[in-house]
């Protein structure tokens, strides 16, 4: 074996390993599910994504990489990471590979820079077995004040290359997300190399940042491709109530802070105080009072065949696992899994195995495999 390879199974001795853990069972309408326990120790775990090889990566919001087996054997955390501002929901957050990952080694993942905080979009090489990142590149930033909370960002490449960024709010600039002089509560379109990517709604107009695809978001923390009809969709937060569900399209206003169905923190109203309003996108569906919602994957795999073309997204507030049933596109009901588990869902993902992956965000977070239980 390669004695570099060697750190990958000899550095979770040190690092909190897998323990056996006991599987815990939940009840749900596909029958019992079987929740294990893949690896834990992880500090506030916030993104997840699988390698050709059945590995993860998974980000920490301090500001770390690490490798995961699929045994939970974790990694030491990966070299020539950026610098990462992490305190309140800053930090390190998404991380995806691009599309050609098997032939280009290459990967995406944002955070608040350490330098002064902006949302910021890197593109890197992984060396898997160096365990560390190479031909590191800052792609892109956000354009407006920054803040420690509200900070989203979550990324989708699209078929064509493309990466779909969801920019937040930062709590207190949300007067600029009506504006398309900055990217608050917005989300950007950019090539793999963060230049505006063509055909952008915005482009060419005076006063408008051309990277822009839509706008009107406070803290969006889902994004994904619908498999089915190829649609991008996304779930933020709302203040107090109005979590939404979108599907986003070029040019659209979702709404932020004119409308809303939840209130303001202080219990004063939203904008307008209205629920709706010309111009602006109806959310697909909404949560009130909120759950927080953050991660969501589409499943399409055979393990839960009652399941396929469901929505499931983590709960942070509720301390759950929520699924969508879709009918004809659109949600219609909804299913709240795991309400025992009582952990906050960060991130949820399908597995190459077509189990859901989750990752519980707190000190000692893990990730947890789901799975019909026998």
């Amino acid at each position: 074996m390669n004695p570099r390879t060697a750190l990958l199974f000899l550095v979770p001795a040190l690092l909190g390993a897998p323990l056996s853990a006991q599987a815990q069972t939940f009840p749900s309408s596909a029958g019992p599910l079987k929740v294990e326990t893949v690896a834990r120790g992880l500090s506030h775990p916030w993104a997840l994504a699988f390698l050709p090889d059945g590995r993860m990566l998974v980000t920490e919001r301090p500001g770390r990489i690490r490798i995961v087996t699929r045994d939970g054997q974790l990694s030491k955390p990966l070299g020539n990471v950026p610098g990462v501002h992490s305190g309140g929901q800053a930090g390190l957050l998404d991380i995806a590979l691009d599309k050609d990952f098997a032939q280009n080694n290459t990967i995406y993942f944002c955070f608040n820079a350490a330098a002064d905080n902006n949302v910021a979009v890197t593109r890197a090489r992984l060396d898997v077995e160096a365990l560390k990142l190479e031909d590191v590149r800052t792609i892109f930033r956000q354009q407006g004040p920054a803040g420690r909370a509200n900070v989203a960002c979550r990324i989708a490449q699209a078929p064509d290359g493309n990466l779909f960024v969801t920019l937040g709010d930062h709590f207190g600039a949300k007067e600029l997300v009506q504006k398309l002089d900055n990217t608050i509560g917005k989300i950007v379109r950019i090539k793999p190399d963060g230049g505006a990517a063509p055909g952008n709604p915005f482009a060419g107009r005076n006063g408008a940042l051309p990277e822009i695809w839509a706008y009107g978001l406070r803290n969006a923390e889902g994004l994904a491709f619908n498999p089915a009809d190829g649609k991008l969709w996304e779930q933020e937060h709302g203040p107090m109530g109005g979590d939404e569900v979108n599907i986003i399209e070029p040019g659209k206003n979702y709404g932020w802070p004119v409308v809303s169905s939840g209130v303001n923190y202080d219990g004063s109203i939203v904008g307008t105080g209205k629920q709706k309003a010309e111009g602006i996108v109806d959310p697909l569906w909404h949560w009130t009072p909120s759950i927080a919602p953050s991660g969501m994957a589409f499943y399409t795999a055979d393990l839960f065949p009652q399941w396929k073309g469901s929505l499931f997204n983590g709960a942070l507030k509720f301390e759950l696992l929520s699924r969508l049933e879709m009918k004809d596109g659109m949600p219609v009901k909804e299913e709240r899994l795991l309400q025992d588990l009582g952990e906050r869902i960060r991130d949820v993902r399908q597995g190459p195995d077509g189990a859901l992956y989750l990752l519980t965000d707190n000190d000692a977070g893990r990730i947890l495999r789901v799975s019909p239980g026998k």
